[in-house]
């Protein structure tokens, strides 16, 4: 059931929900909260999240959105001449582990600047609670467990540098239960702490950075790291039934939520069954179109040869909408233009400030590259680029890899409504669009919305459904030419969200806030 509160931190591990609710006990504020919040789950969920991750961030002021993009640029050797010499001519991506799959991390950069510009606490009190749990260590939980194990079992990962020393450490994963620490991290914190997160930029971290990279064939180095800034941006939108979905705009795949969103503002789906297999089938053919366009045309804004506002133009929409047939799946092109592992949490306060946050590895545990010694395990986001001349997201010294992770956002008349996200790869704006139909079309609460059973757009007609969705319901899609698989595992590959709800005057009404049944966490409130 959806819980209730005038403040509320919801995360998928319950020691980061408290650790962002202890930090507005203390006169802190959502942004306070989402910060410490976001530490601890480094920690706790190493396999889908670390200190070398990647960030991402949607605010409500109290007056207005603020958007953050916190994602690092390719370092400055990379090209697409760098990976033919070492890989080999004809390869399309980068590797997927290794230091030849890592960009500049962002994440602690992204703390640093929501705390500067909207938090109420000094920096370093906010990781206290982190700090503490990195030196005694925490209980291994059910999903994270299953999760680590897997990441045991492949060699690409258990075979980079620092690896084994740091999540292995007794030569396995650890068990259900079984406490793991991080001394090393909490040494990267405290230094992080005091240097307001310069030690990782410029200090004794990016020295420690640059040196592992040069032992073992990557080609990060100090000056890199220390160009990182995060970026302040406006939020691109869409309206859909009175409402307003909002998320950053590309780099990120939130765009794609938004093309769909404005596909089926064309349909009226709550004149269908919620669970039917007609709002189910258009749903799916609208992420499809929008799915092709994005692939397409999407990758760091300032290389873009088409903009955000064509992809969303209004008549475009509707002209994509006609390309559906209600009765039958589709493969779909994206449209011709003129040329030119994850972890999601949200807080709110009783002042009104709602912060939408989302933080990635990008796969599992990254690139698996580890510094022990700091407790820092860095993504791998760079696999992301395409290394064909001519491909919008082709790799490029400091540019920003296309990105997964999309924090959303929902407001009506000009106020706030939902701070939440769905993480998992390509079913994040899968996600967004399942969940906020169900919540703006069929009236469903957000801890329902968040439970129902997803089903998740591969390739082509390829289409994933969870084990918990009705026979009926499935039976329908395939009858329909959807070429159906029925997937257990609804970690990675049907996300999990985490959303809150305003009431009305927070001080007053409060939120209705929803964890995901699908990972460890919840929503903690007071």
């Amino acid at each position: 059931m959806p819980v209730f509160g005038r403040n509320v931190v919801s995360t998928s591990h319950p020691l980061g929900a408290q650790a962002g609710l202890r930090m507005i006990h203390q006169g802190g504020n959502a942004v306070d909260a989402a910060i410490a919040a976001a530490a601890v789950m480094a920690l706790v969920e190493p396999c889908s999240n670390g200190l070398g991750s990647d960030a991402f961030c949607i605010l409500w002021d109290g007056t207005r959105l603020h958007g953050l993009n916190g994602s690092g640029g390719a370092p400055a050797a990379w090209t697409p001449d760098y990976f033919a010499r070492k890989y080999g001519e004809g390869r399309e991506r980068p590797p997927v582990r290794g230091w030849d799959s890592v960009t500049v991390p962002g994440a602690i950069g992204s703390w640093v600047a929501l705390s500067e510009r909207f938090g109420r606490l000094p920096f370093a009190d906010l990781l206290a609670p982190a700090i503490e749990i990195a030196e005694r260590g925490s209980a291994v939980p059910t999903v994270v467990q299953g999760k680590w194990a897997a990441a045991a079992r492949e060699p690409k990962i258990v075979g980079q540098p620092g690896f084994r020393d740091l999540f292995l450490p007794k030569g396995r994963a650890p068990e259900v239960g079984e406490r793991f620490a991080m001394p090393g991290a909490a040494r990267m914190l405290r230094a992080v702490a005091e240097t307001g997160g310069e030690a990782l930029y410029g200090g004794e971290i990016a020295e420690a950075v640059a040196a592992n990279a040069r032992e073992n064939g990557g080609a990060m180095t100090a000056a890199d790291l220390a160009r990182f800034k995060p970026q302040w941006v406006e939020p691109i939108e869409r309206a859909y039934r009175g409402y307003v979905a909002h998320e950053i705009p590309p780099n990120g795949q939130g765009i794609a939520a938004l093309i769909a969103l404005g596909i089926l503002d064309r349909f009226d789906l709550a004149e269908l069954a919620a669970d039917g297999v007609d709002a189910a089938h258009l749903q799916i053919e609208a992420m499809k179109i929008a799915f092709a366009d994005t692939y397409a045309h999407v990758a760091d804004l300032e290389h873009m040869r088409v903009t955000p506002a064509e992809l969303l133009d209004h008549s475009q929409l509707a002209e994509l909408a006609k390309r559906i047939d209600p009765r039958r799946a589709q493969s779909f092109s994206p449209r011709a233009f003129p040329s030119g592992g994850t972890i999601y949490l949200t807080a709110a306060d009783e002042s009104g400030m709602m912060v939408s946050f989302i933080q990635s590895n990008f796969m599992g545990f990254g690139s698996g590259v580890c510094l022990p010694e700091w407790g820092l395990s860095l993504q791998n986001r760079g696999h992301g680029f395409h290394l064909a001349a001519g491909h919008a997201n082709v790799v490029a010294p400091g540019k920003r890899p296309f990105q997964t992770i999309i924090p959303g956002f929902l407001t009506k008349d000009g106020q706030p409504v939902m701070s939440f996200g769905v993480m998992g790869a390509n079913m994040q704006p899968q996600g967004h669009v399942q969940t906020l139909v169900r919540m703006i079309d069929f009236g469903q609460n957000p801890q329902a919305a968040c439970d129902a059973p997803r089903w998740r757009v591969n390739a082509g007609l390829d289409l994933n459904v969870e084990a918990t969705m009705a026979s009926s319901l499935a039976e329908g899609l395939v009858a329909r030419g959807h070429e159906l698989s029925v997937i257990e595992d609804s970690y990675q590959d049907f996300g999990a969200g985490q959303f809150i709800w305003r009431l009305g005057d927070p001080a007053v009404d409060g939120y209705a806030a929803a964890s995901d049944s699908r990972r460890d966490g919840y929503a903690a409130v007071s």
